[in-house]
């Protein structure tokens, strides 16, 4: 049975954060090793058409990450650092979209068990300004959140983790 949830995307009307909301059909370290992998990251993160290459990934308090997804002829190149590290409950990280380098957000993504054995995942990014804010969510990060979300489904439902 191949069970598809929602992806829930809003904006808080007081500071400049996005919130994420998505349960998973797979337990927390699962889901969690899917954001911790280099291998199975590249698997799911961006829309259905694009290719993700990662350059570097040191997921642990301390380390970076950049990655360039690309398709026909664009690419653009993200980068960052592991703040935080608890696995299977807890990431915290910065992200940068290179081609907008002053705009770093500060990101906490939660693995949170559910009663079924399912993951409901919560992402925050939270950035300097409301227009920041706004040209992220207006950058068609939606669509590659949505896509990667259902792709990452796939990889989940197909694991040896």
């Amino acid at each position: 049975m191949n069970t598809t949830f929602d992806t829930q995307i809003t904006v808080d009307a007081e500071v400049p954060l996005v919130r994420i909301v998505r349960e998973f059909a797979a337990p927390p370290h699962a889901v969690f090793a899917a954001h911790t992998d280099p291998v199975l990251f590249a698997r799911w993160n961006g829309p259905r058409d694009s290719h993700m290459h990662v350059d570097h990934f040191d997921c642990r308090p301390g380390g970076s990450y950049r990655y360039t997804i690309s398709r026909d002829d664009f690419e653009a190149g993200f980068r960052g650092c592991f703040h935080d590290i608890r696995p299977g409950e807890l990431i915290v990280q910065t992200f940068t979209f290179e081609g907008f380098p002053d705009g770093v957000a500060l990101e906490k993504l939660r693995f949170d068990a559910c009663a079924d054995g399912h993951t409901l995942l919560t992402a925050t990014s939270l950035v300097d300004s409301f227009a920041d804010r706004d040209a992220f969510v207006a950058s068609g990060m939606e669509t590659g959140v949505t896509e990667g979300y259902e792709s990452l489904d796939a990889v989940l439902a197909n694991r040896d983790m």
